[in-house]
Protein backbone atom coordinates (compact mmCIF):
# COMPACT_ATOMS: atom_id res chain seq x y z
CA UNK A 1 0.00 0.00 0.00
CA UNK A 2 2.63 2.54 0.68
CA UNK A 3 4.14 1.82 -2.54
CA UNK A 4 1.02 2.44 -4.81
CA UNK A 5 0.57 5.59 -2.79
CA UNK A 6 4.07 6.99 -3.52
CA UNK A 7 4.02 5.89 -6.91
CA UNK A 8 0.48 7.12 -7.70
CA UNK A 9 1.85 10.72 -6.23
CA UNK A 10 5.10 10.52 -7.90
CA UNK A 11 3.45 9.95 -10.93
CA UNK A 12 1.02 12.95 -10.57
CA UNK A 13 2.72 15.39 -8.66
CA UNK A 14 6.23 16.81 -7.91
CA UNK A 15 7.10 14.56 -4.70
CA UNK A 16 10.14 16.47 -4.18
CA UNK A 17 8.36 20.03 -4.10
CA UNK A 18 5.65 18.13 -1.97
CA UNK A 19 8.63 17.05 0.85
CA UNK A 20 10.11 19.91 0.51
CA UNK A 21 6.97 21.95 1.50
CA UNK A 22 5.89 19.31 4.33
CA UNK A 23 9.76 19.80 5.74
CA UNK A 24 11.60 22.55 4.18
CA UNK A 25 15.49 21.96 3.81
CA UNK A 26 15.19 18.35 3.73
CA UNK A 27 16.07 17.84 0.35
CA UNK A 28 19.68 18.15 -0.85
CA UNK A 29 20.35 20.63 -3.72
CA UNK A 30 23.38 18.97 -4.24
CA UNK A 31 22.79 17.12 -8.16
CA UNK A 32 19.57 17.61 -9.80
CA UNK A 33 16.86 16.17 -7.62
CA UNK A 34 19.63 14.07 -5.69
CA UNK A 35 17.88 13.20 -2.43
CA UNK A 36 19.27 12.50 0.95
CA UNK A 37 18.19 8.73 1.16
CA UNK A 38 18.23 8.74 4.74
CA UNK A 39 16.40 11.88 6.01
CA UNK A 40 13.69 11.27 3.30
CA UNK A 41 13.39 7.45 4.13
CA UNK A 42 13.04 8.36 7.39
CA UNK A 43 10.08 11.08 6.93
CA UNK A 44 8.05 8.68 4.55
CA UNK A 45 8.11 6.26 7.26
CA UNK A 46 6.76 8.92 9.77
CA UNK A 47 4.09 9.92 7.98
CA UNK A 48 3.14 5.98 6.83
CA UNK A 49 3.20 5.31 10.53
CA UNK A 50 1.70 8.45 12.34
CA UNK A 51 -1.74 7.10 13.95
CA UNK A 52 -3.57 10.09 12.05
CA UNK A 53 -5.40 9.81 8.47
CA UNK A 54 -3.33 11.69 6.29
CA UNK A 55 -4.14 12.51 2.76
CA UNK A 56 -2.80 14.80 0.42
CA UNK A 57 -5.24 16.10 -3.07
CA UNK A 58 -4.28 18.41 -5.17
CA UNK A 59 -6.05 21.64 -5.97
CA UNK A 60 -10.13 20.03 -7.09
CA UNK A 61 -9.64 17.71 -3.88
CA UNK A 62 -8.47 14.55 -6.05
CA UNK A 63 -6.92 12.33 -3.76
CA UNK A 64 -2.46 11.80 -4.78
CA UNK A 65 -1.99 10.03 -1.51
CA UNK A 66 -2.57 8.55 1.61
CA UNK A 67 -1.24 6.32 4.48
CA UNK A 68 -2.15 3.11 6.10
CA UNK A 69 -3.99 5.49 9.29
CA UNK A 70 -6.19 6.46 6.61
CA UNK A 71 -6.76 3.11 5.25
CA UNK A 72 -7.94 1.90 8.47
CA UNK A 73 -10.34 4.67 9.33
CA UNK A 74 -11.90 4.84 5.97
CA UNK A 75 -11.75 1.29 5.01
CA UNK A 76 -10.39 2.44 1.27
CA UNK A 77 -7.15 0.29 0.58
CA UNK A 78 -5.03 3.16 -1.68
CA UNK A 79 -6.17 1.38 -4.87
CA UNK A 80 -9.37 1.87 -3.80
CA UNK A 81 -9.52 5.82 -3.87
CA UNK A 82 -6.40 6.94 -4.96
CA UNK A 83 -7.47 9.30 -7.93
CA UNK A 84 -10.78 9.32 -6.76
CA UNK A 85 -12.37 12.82 -4.92
CA UNK A 86 -12.24 13.37 -0.97
CA UNK A 87 -16.01 13.71 -1.81
CA UNK A 88 -16.58 10.10 -1.55
CA UNK A 89 -16.15 10.20 1.97
CA UNK A 90 -18.80 12.52 2.95
CA UNK A 91 -22.00 11.56 4.40
CA UNK A 92 -25.59 14.00 3.31
CA UNK A 93 -25.95 14.39 7.13
CA UNK A 94 -23.05 16.80 7.05
CA UNK A 95 -24.96 20.20 6.27
CA UNK A 96 -23.76 22.14 3.06
CA UNK A 97 -22.76 25.17 5.24
CA UNK A 98 -19.97 23.48 6.62
CA UNK A 99 -18.16 22.74 2.89
CA UNK A 100 -19.07 25.83 2.00
CA UNK A 101 -17.19 27.30 5.23
CA UNK A 102 -14.42 24.40 4.88
CA UNK A 103 -13.99 25.56 1.00
CA UNK A 104 -13.72 29.40 1.93
CA UNK A 105 -11.35 29.22 4.56
CA UNK A 106 -8.71 26.59 2.81
CA UNK A 107 -9.30 28.64 -0.51
CA UNK A 108 -8.02 31.74 1.33
CA UNK A 109 -4.91 29.91 2.52
CA UNK A 110 -5.64 28.89 6.03
CA UNK A 111 -6.18 26.27 8.13
CA UNK A 112 -9.14 24.81 8.80
CA UNK A 113 -10.38 22.38 11.47
CA UNK A 114 -13.62 21.10 11.92
CA UNK A 115 -15.95 18.06 12.45
CA UNK A 116 -17.68 15.92 9.59
CA UNK A 117 -19.71 13.49 9.35
CA UNK A 118 -17.95 10.77 7.08
CA UNK A 119 -18.80 7.08 5.53
CA UNK A 120 -16.74 4.39 6.01
CA UNK A 121 -16.39 1.81 3.02
CA UNK A 122 -18.85 -0.48 4.65
CA UNK A 123 -21.63 2.02 4.89
CA UNK A 124 -21.21 2.67 8.26
CA UNK A 125 -21.32 6.62 9.44
CA UNK A 126 -18.52 8.08 11.62
CA UNK A 127 -17.27 11.47 12.78
CA UNK A 128 -13.90 12.77 11.41
CA UNK A 129 -11.68 15.42 13.32
CA UNK A 130 -10.40 16.89 10.17
CA UNK A 131 -8.15 19.67 10.08
CA UNK A 132 -6.94 20.92 6.37
CA UNK A 133 -4.26 22.74 5.81
CA UNK A 134 -3.36 24.43 2.12
CA UNK A 135 0.49 23.75 0.87
CA UNK A 136 1.78 26.60 -0.90
CA UNK A 137 4.71 27.09 -3.78
CA UNK A 138 7.23 29.34 -3.43
CA UNK A 139 5.61 32.33 -4.85
CA UNK A 140 2.61 31.91 -2.59
CA UNK A 141 0.36 29.64 -4.98
CA UNK A 142 -1.95 27.08 -3.48
CA UNK A 143 -0.41 23.70 -5.41
CA UNK A 144 -1.88 20.50 -2.86
CA UNK A 145 -4.14 20.66 0.47
CA UNK A 146 -2.99 18.04 3.66
CA UNK A 147 -5.65 16.81 5.40
CA UNK A 148 -5.96 14.70 8.58
CA UNK A 149 -8.63 13.34 10.19
CA UNK A 150 -9.49 11.07 13.61
CA UNK A 151 -12.21 8.90 14.25
CA UNK A 152 -14.23 10.25 17.08
CA UNK A 153 -17.08 8.53 16.78
CA UNK A 154 -16.61 6.44 20.45
CA UNK A 155 -15.21 9.29 22.28
CA UNK A 156 -18.60 11.69 20.47
CA UNK A 157 -20.55 9.26 21.59
CA UNK A 158 -19.23 8.95 24.94
CA UNK A 159 -19.71 12.52 25.57
CA UNK A 160 -23.16 12.58 24.33
CA UNK A 161 -24.19 9.73 26.78
CA UNK A 162 -22.72 11.83 29.75
CA UNK A 163 -24.13 14.87 28.18
CA UNK A 164 -27.77 12.74 28.17
CA UNK A 165 -26.98 11.42 31.81
CA UNK A 166 -26.96 14.61 33.35
CA UNK A 167 -30.18 16.02 30.86
CA UNK A 168 -31.99 13.32 32.35
CA UNK A 169 -30.09 13.58 35.76
CA UNK A 170 -31.94 17.20 35.99
CA UNK A 171 -35.17 15.84 34.20
CA UNK A 172 -35.79 14.04 37.11
CA UNK A 173 -34.89 16.47 39.75
CA UNK A 174 -36.61 19.22 37.60
CA UNK A 175 -39.50 16.66 37.91
CA UNK A 176 -38.91 16.23 41.67
CA UNK A 177 -41.89 18.01 43.97
CA UNK A 178 -38.66 18.55 46.33
CA UNK A 179 -36.04 20.97 46.38
CA UNK A 180 -33.01 19.12 45.87
CA UNK A 181 -29.12 20.31 45.60
CA UNK A 182 -25.78 18.83 45.28
CA UNK A 183 -22.91 20.55 47.24
CA UNK A 184 -19.38 19.93 47.24
CA UNK A 185 -17.02 19.91 50.00
CA UNK A 186 -16.62 24.16 50.04
CA UNK A 187 -20.45 24.42 50.06
CA UNK A 188 -20.73 25.27 46.48
CA UNK A 189 -23.45 24.44 44.64
CA UNK A 190 -22.75 21.62 41.81
CA UNK A 191 -26.30 21.06 40.47
CA UNK A 192 -29.59 22.32 41.61
CA UNK A 193 -33.01 21.61 40.10
CA UNK A 194 -36.33 24.28 39.25
CA UNK A 195 -37.83 23.94 42.82
CA UNK A 196 -34.50 24.59 45.04
CA UNK A 197 -34.55 27.81 42.40
CA UNK A 198 -37.44 28.78 43.71
CA UNK A 199 -36.32 28.99 47.47
CA UNK A 200 -33.76 31.42 45.96
CA UNK A 201 -36.83 33.86 45.36
CA UNK A 202 -38.98 33.15 48.03
CA UNK A 203 -36.96 33.16 50.98
CA UNK A 204 -34.75 35.81 50.05
CA UNK A 205 -31.90 34.73 52.47
CA UNK A 206 -29.20 34.56 49.39
CA UNK A 207 -28.15 30.68 48.81
CA UNK A 208 -30.88 28.49 50.55
CA UNK A 209 -28.33 25.71 50.81
CA UNK A 210 -25.88 28.29 52.37
CA UNK A 211 -28.52 28.76 55.33
CA UNK A 212 -29.67 25.52 55.66
CA UNK A 213 -25.81 23.86 56.03
CA UNK A 214 -25.49 26.41 58.65
CA UNK A 215 -28.72 25.55 60.43
CA UNK A 216 -27.79 21.97 60.03
CA UNK A 217 -24.16 22.04 61.61
CA UNK A 218 -25.48 24.17 64.06
CA UNK A 219 -27.96 21.52 65.34
CA UNK A 220 -26.14 18.46 64.68
CA UNK A 221 -22.98 19.23 66.44
CA UNK A 222 -20.49 16.80 66.09
CA UNK A 223 -22.71 14.50 64.60
CA UNK A 224 -22.37 16.41 61.37
CA UNK A 225 -18.41 15.44 60.72
CA UNK A 226 -19.30 12.14 61.98
CA UNK A 227 -21.59 10.91 59.69
CA UNK A 228 -19.86 13.14 56.79
CA UNK A 229 -16.67 11.08 57.52
CA UNK A 230 -18.50 7.61 57.58
CA UNK A 231 -21.09 8.87 54.70
CA UNK A 232 -24.28 8.29 56.63
CA UNK A 233 -26.93 10.38 55.36
CA UNK A 234 -29.77 12.20 57.91
CA UNK A 235 -33.33 12.89 57.81
CA UNK A 236 -36.45 14.85 59.23
CA UNK A 237 -34.13 17.90 60.62
CA UNK A 238 -36.96 20.42 60.95
CA UNK A 239 -36.60 23.90 60.81
CA UNK A 240 -39.04 27.17 61.22
CA UNK A 241 -37.75 29.93 58.44
CA UNK A 242 -39.41 33.25 58.17
CA UNK A 243 -39.53 34.66 54.35
CA UNK A 244 -38.73 38.55 53.46
CA UNK A 245 -39.88 40.66 55.51
CA UNK A 246 -40.89 38.37 58.49
CA UNK A 247 -44.52 38.16 57.27
CA UNK A 248 -44.88 34.35 56.61
CA UNK A 249 -43.43 31.45 58.39
CA UNK A 250 -42.77 28.22 56.41
CA UNK A 251 -41.42 24.83 57.86
CA UNK A 252 -38.77 22.66 55.87
CA UNK A 253 -37.48 19.40 56.68
CA UNK A 254 -33.49 18.40 55.47
CA UNK A 255 -32.57 14.84 54.39
CA UNK A 256 -28.77 14.73 53.41
CA UNK A 257 -26.78 11.45 51.49
CA UNK A 258 -22.96 11.78 50.85
CA UNK A 259 -21.12 10.48 48.17
CA UNK A 260 -18.08 9.99 46.29
CA UNK A 261 -16.22 10.10 43.13
CA UNK A 262 -13.31 10.69 41.36
CA UNK A 263 -10.90 13.74 41.16
CA UNK A 264 -11.29 15.03 37.02
CA UNK A 265 -9.37 17.34 37.23
CA UNK A 266 -5.52 17.12 35.32
CA UNK A 267 -3.80 17.33 38.98
CA UNK A 268 -5.44 13.93 39.63
CA UNK A 269 -4.89 11.95 36.40
CA UNK A 270 -2.34 9.47 38.36
CA UNK A 271 -4.16 9.73 41.34
CA UNK A 272 -7.11 8.13 42.32
CA UNK A 273 -7.89 11.18 44.60
CA UNK A 274 -12.25 11.02 45.57
CA UNK A 275 -14.12 14.48 46.12
CA UNK A 276 -16.74 14.10 48.63
CA UNK A 277 -20.52 15.48 47.48
CA UNK A 278 -23.26 16.44 49.22
CA UNK A 279 -26.92 15.89 47.82
CA UNK A 280 -29.31 17.70 50.10
CA UNK A 281 -33.04 17.38 49.40
CA UNK A 282 -35.23 20.25 51.23
CA UNK A 283 -38.78 19.80 51.88
CA UNK A 284 -41.48 22.33 52.06
CA UNK A 285 -43.81 20.46 55.32
CA UNK A 286 -45.77 24.08 56.05
CA UNK A 287 -48.91 22.21 55.47
CA UNK A 288 -48.30 19.63 57.07
CA UNK A 289 -47.00 21.61 60.31
CA UNK A 290 -50.34 23.38 59.78
CA UNK A 291 -52.29 20.04 60.51
CA UNK A 292 -50.16 19.02 63.44
CA UNK A 293 -50.21 22.63 64.81
CA UNK A 294 -54.49 22.41 64.08
CA UNK A 295 -54.36 19.09 65.97
CA UNK A 296 -51.96 20.15 68.41
CA UNK A 297 -54.01 23.12 69.64
CA UNK A 298 -57.50 20.66 69.10
CA UNK A 299 -56.09 18.42 72.03
CA UNK A 300 -54.30 21.35 74.25
CA UNK A 301 -58.21 22.67 73.96
CA UNK A 302 -60.20 19.82 74.79
CA UNK A 303 -57.46 19.21 77.57
CA UNK A 304 -57.76 22.54 78.44
CA UNK A 305 -61.73 22.97 78.57
CA UNK A 306 -61.64 19.66 80.94
CA UNK A 307 -59.44 21.62 83.08
CA UNK A 308 -61.50 24.37 82.80
CA UNK A 309 -64.26 22.52 83.75
CA UNK A 310 -63.00 20.94 87.13
CA UNK A 311 -60.98 24.36 87.99
CA UNK A 312 -64.85 25.93 87.36
CA UNK A 313 -66.79 23.67 89.57
CA UNK A 314 -64.05 24.13 92.16
CA UNK A 315 -63.94 27.65 92.44
CA UNK A 316 -67.85 27.49 92.22
CA UNK A 317 -67.77 25.11 95.48
CA UNK A 318 -65.34 26.68 97.11
CA UNK A 319 -67.19 29.96 96.68
CA UNK A 320 -69.66 28.75 98.02
CA UNK A 321 -68.00 26.87 101.04
CA UNK A 322 -66.60 30.45 102.06
CA UNK A 323 -69.80 32.17 101.75
CA UNK A 324 -71.60 29.75 104.05
CA UNK A 325 -68.53 30.07 106.54
CA UNK A 326 -68.91 33.62 107.00
CA UNK A 327 -72.79 33.38 108.40
CA UNK A 328 -71.32 29.92 110.14
CA UNK A 329 -68.56 31.87 112.12
CA UNK A 330 -70.67 34.22 113.29
CA UNK A 331 -72.83 31.77 114.56
CA UNK A 332 -70.08 29.96 116.48
CA UNK A 333 -69.07 33.04 117.57
CA UNK A 334 -73.26 33.62 119.29
CA UNK A 335 -73.42 29.92 120.37
CA UNK A 336 -70.26 30.46 122.28
CA UNK A 337 -71.61 33.98 123.60
CA UNK A 338 -74.77 32.39 124.87
CA UNK A 339 -72.65 29.01 126.36
CA UNK A 340 -70.52 32.31 128.47
CA UNK A 341 -73.96 33.46 129.89
CA UNK A 342 -75.21 29.74 130.72
CA UNK A 343 -78.27 31.73 132.59
CA UNK A 344 -80.58 28.81 131.28
CA UNK A 345 -83.19 31.48 130.08
CA UNK A 346 -81.58 30.69 125.68
CA UNK A 347 -81.52 26.84 125.82
CA UNK A 348 -84.06 26.31 123.07
CA UNK A 349 -82.05 29.64 121.01
CA UNK A 350 -78.68 27.27 121.97
CA UNK A 351 -80.38 24.28 120.44
CA UNK A 352 -81.27 25.93 117.49
CA UNK A 353 -78.33 27.65 116.84
CA UNK A 354 -76.61 23.74 117.45
CA UNK A 355 -78.37 22.51 114.84
CA UNK A 356 -78.13 25.55 112.42
CA UNK A 357 -73.82 24.18 113.04
CA UNK A 358 -74.59 21.21 112.34
CA UNK A 359 -76.47 21.66 109.07
CA UNK A 360 -74.08 23.97 108.10
CA UNK A 361 -70.79 21.74 108.88
CA UNK A 362 -72.53 18.70 107.24
CA UNK A 363 -73.47 21.47 104.06
CA UNK A 364 -69.66 22.29 103.63
CA UNK A 365 -68.92 18.04 104.25
CA UNK A 366 -70.62 17.33 101.44
CA UNK A 367 -69.68 20.68 98.86
CA UNK A 368 -66.02 19.23 100.33
CA UNK A 369 -66.83 15.73 98.81
CA UNK A 370 -67.94 17.49 95.55
CA UNK A 371 -64.72 19.13 94.98
CA UNK A 372 -63.39 16.97 91.73
CA UNK A 373 -60.00 16.43 92.01
CA UNK A 374 -56.90 17.73 90.20
CA UNK A 375 -55.56 15.21 87.58
CA UNK A 376 -52.41 13.81 88.23
CA UNK A 377 -49.17 15.72 86.77
CA UNK A 378 -46.17 14.14 85.33
CA UNK A 379 -43.05 16.24 86.13
CA UNK A 380 -40.67 16.94 83.29
CA UNK A 381 -38.59 19.06 81.38
CA UNK A 382 -40.49 21.49 79.91
CA UNK A 383 -39.52 24.21 77.32
CA UNK A 384 -41.59 27.65 78.41
CA UNK A 385 -40.87 29.01 74.73
CA UNK A 386 -42.71 26.23 73.72
CA UNK A 387 -45.93 26.48 76.45
CA UNK A 388 -46.34 30.19 75.53
CA UNK A 389 -46.53 29.54 71.63
CA UNK A 390 -49.18 26.68 72.87
CA UNK A 391 -50.84 29.12 74.25
CA UNK A 392 -50.76 32.30 71.51
CA UNK A 393 -51.91 29.67 69.20
CA UNK A 394 -54.78 28.50 71.09
CA UNK A 395 -56.01 32.09 71.42
CA UNK A 396 -54.65 33.08 67.94
CA UNK A 397 -58.48 34.30 66.87
CA UNK A 398 -59.20 35.82 70.05
CA UNK A 399 -56.12 37.81 69.87
CA UNK A 400 -56.77 38.83 66.11
CA UNK A 401 -60.54 39.07 66.37
CA UNK A 402 -59.64 42.01 69.18
CA UNK A 403 -56.92 43.72 66.53
CA UNK A 404 -54.44 42.87 69.69
CA UNK A 405 -50.41 43.35 68.50
CA UNK A 406 -48.93 40.47 69.57
CA UNK A 407 -45.07 41.45 70.41
CA UNK A 408 -43.33 38.04 70.90
CA UNK A 409 -39.94 37.79 71.96
CA UNK A 410 -38.59 34.43 72.88
CA UNK A 411 -34.89 33.52 73.64
CA UNK A 412 -33.30 31.06 71.57
CA UNK A 413 -32.52 28.10 72.91
CA UNK A 414 -34.06 28.31 76.27
CA UNK A 415 -33.19 25.57 78.99
CA UNK A 416 -35.86 23.49 79.86
CA UNK A 417 -37.09 23.70 83.80
CA UNK A 418 -38.72 20.74 85.53
CA UNK A 419 -41.69 21.08 86.03
CA UNK A 420 -45.55 19.82 85.38
CA UNK A 421 -46.30 21.15 81.40
CA UNK A 422 -50.13 20.84 81.92
CA UNK A 423 -50.22 23.41 85.00
CA UNK A 424 -48.02 25.77 83.33
CA UNK A 425 -50.11 25.95 80.31
CA UNK A 426 -52.80 26.55 83.08
CA UNK A 427 -50.70 30.05 84.48
CA UNK A 428 -49.27 31.18 81.24
CA UNK A 429 -53.09 30.94 79.95
CA UNK A 430 -54.31 32.70 83.02
CA UNK A 431 -52.09 35.88 82.73
CA UNK A 432 -52.70 36.01 79.16
CA UNK A 433 -56.30 35.70 79.20
CA UNK A 434 -56.44 38.36 82.64
CA UNK A 435 -54.60 40.80 79.83
CA UNK A 436 -56.64 40.54 77.33
CA UNK A 437 -59.51 40.99 78.67
CA UNK A 438 -58.09 44.06 80.77
CA UNK A 439 -57.51 45.25 77.21
CA UNK A 440 -60.71 44.86 76.16
CA UNK A 441 -62.33 46.71 78.58
CA UNK A 442 -59.71 49.68 78.41
CA UNK A 443 -61.53 50.03 74.71
CA UNK A 444 -57.85 50.99 73.48
CA UNK A 445 -57.46 51.12 70.00
CA UNK A 446 -53.77 50.16 70.10
CA UNK A 447 -53.97 47.53 72.38
CA UNK A 448 -50.10 45.32 72.36
CA UNK A 449 -49.28 42.50 74.18
CA UNK A 450 -46.09 41.83 75.01
CA UNK A 451 -44.41 38.22 75.56
CA UNK A 452 -40.63 38.14 76.50
CA UNK A 453 -38.58 35.23 78.04
CA UNK A 454 -34.83 35.23 79.57
CA UNK A 455 -32.24 33.38 81.15
CA UNK A 456 -30.52 34.63 84.21
CA UNK A 457 -27.72 32.74 85.61
CA UNK A 458 -29.51 30.33 87.86
CA UNK A 459 -33.47 31.21 86.27
CA UNK A 460 -35.60 31.61 83.47
CA UNK A 461 -37.68 34.99 83.85
CA UNK A 462 -40.77 35.23 81.69
CA UNK A 463 -42.48 38.84 81.03
CA UNK A 464 -45.76 39.32 80.12
CA UNK A 465 -47.02 42.76 79.70
CA UNK A 466 -49.97 44.66 78.29
CA UNK A 467 -51.12 48.29 77.57
CA UNK A 468 -54.73 48.26 79.76
CA UNK A 469 -55.94 49.91 83.02
CA UNK A 470 -53.26 48.17 84.58
CA UNK A 471 -53.75 47.32 88.24
CA UNK A 472 -53.97 49.99 91.02
CA UNK A 473 -51.05 50.17 93.48
CA UNK A 474 -53.49 49.48 96.69
CA UNK A 475 -55.09 46.63 94.98
CA UNK A 476 -51.79 44.74 93.66
CA UNK A 477 -51.13 42.67 96.90
CA UNK A 478 -55.19 41.84 96.87
CA UNK A 479 -55.56 40.44 93.60
CA UNK A 480 -53.87 37.12 94.53
CA UNK A 481 -56.12 36.87 97.67
CA UNK A 482 -59.40 34.19 97.24
CA UNK A 483 -62.45 35.59 95.77
CA UNK A 484 -60.88 38.87 94.98
CA UNK A 485 -61.69 40.26 91.84
CA UNK A 486 -60.86 44.00 89.85
CA UNK A 487 -63.76 42.81 87.66
CA UNK A 488 -67.08 44.56 87.74
CA UNK A 489 -69.94 42.85 89.88
CA UNK A 490 -71.89 40.68 87.55
CA UNK A 491 -68.99 39.50 85.23
CA UNK A 492 -68.76 35.70 85.89
CA UNK A 493 -65.44 36.19 87.75
CA UNK A 494 -64.96 34.02 90.91
CA UNK A 495 -61.41 35.62 91.86
CA UNK A 496 -59.27 32.30 91.95
CA UNK A 497 -57.22 32.99 89.00
CA UNK A 498 -54.31 34.58 89.99
CA UNK A 499 -54.66 32.50 93.19
CA UNK A 500 -54.33 29.65 91.13
CA UNK A 501 -51.44 31.44 89.17
CA UNK A 502 -49.57 31.82 92.27
CA UNK A 503 -50.26 28.33 93.50
CA UNK A 504 -48.76 26.62 90.33
CA UNK A 505 -45.98 29.07 90.47
CA UNK A 506 -44.90 28.34 94.39
CA UNK A 507 -45.33 24.70 92.84
CA UNK A 508 -42.46 25.54 90.59
CA UNK A 509 -40.46 26.89 93.77
CA UNK A 510 -40.82 30.35 91.31
CA UNK A 511 -41.90 34.10 92.32
CA UNK A 512 -44.73 36.24 90.37
CA UNK A 513 -45.22 39.39 90.93
CA UNK A 514 -46.48 42.85 89.47
CA UNK A 515 -43.72 44.87 88.09
CA UNK A 516 -44.15 48.72 90.31
CA UNK A 517 -42.10 50.10 87.58
CA UNK A 518 -44.48 49.77 84.90
CA UNK A 519 -47.20 52.23 84.49
CA UNK A 520 -48.42 51.99 80.94
CA UNK A 521 -50.67 49.27 82.05
CA UNK A 522 -49.76 46.07 84.00
CA UNK A 523 -46.55 43.38 83.55
CA UNK A 524 -46.28 40.26 85.78
CA UNK A 525 -43.17 39.46 86.07
CA UNK A 526 -42.59 35.56 86.88
CA UNK A 527 -39.21 33.24 87.36
CA UNK A 528 -37.90 29.72 87.68
CA UNK A 529 -35.23 28.48 89.22
CA UNK A 530 -33.09 26.30 86.64
CA UNK A 531 -31.02 23.67 89.10
CA UNK A 532 -33.51 23.65 92.07
CA UNK A 533 -35.88 20.08 91.97
CA UNK A 534 -39.05 20.16 92.17
CA UNK A 535 -40.97 17.65 94.15
CA UNK A 536 -44.16 15.68 93.30
CA UNK A 537 -45.61 16.47 97.27
CA UNK A 538 -45.70 20.31 95.80
CA UNK A 539 -48.45 19.15 93.54
CA UNK A 540 -50.14 16.57 95.36
CA UNK A 541 -50.70 18.57 98.55
CA UNK A 542 -52.65 21.46 95.76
Amino acid sequence: MKKTSLRFLQEHSNLANIIDQLAPGMLLEEGAGALNRMPYDLFVETVEQVPIAISITDKKANILYVNEEFSRVTGYAAEDILGKNESMLSDKRTPRSVYYNLWRTISSKKVWRGTLCNRHKCGRRYIADLTIAPMLSERGLITHYIGMHRDITDAFEAEKKAINQKLLIESVLNASPLAMVVIDEQDAVILDNHMYKQLVSDLGRGEPAAYFLRMLREEMGGLWQELQEKEQGFSNREFKVETKGGQKVRWFSCDGNWFTENEVKVDAFFDDSLKRYLILTITDITRRRKQMDELHILTLKTMMAEDERVRSIRETLLGAMHQINMPMNQIKAAEQLLRHRDDGQNSSLLESLLQIQKSGEEAIATMQKCIPETFHTTIMPVNLNQVLHDILLFNHERIWSQGINVHWQPTADLPNILGSENRLRILFKQLIDNAIEAMVLNNNHDQKLRIITETGQDFILVSIEDNGPGIPVEKRAKVFEPFYTTHPNGSGQAGMGLVIAREIVNQHQGFIDIDPDYVQGCRFKISFPLHRPVSYEAFSNA
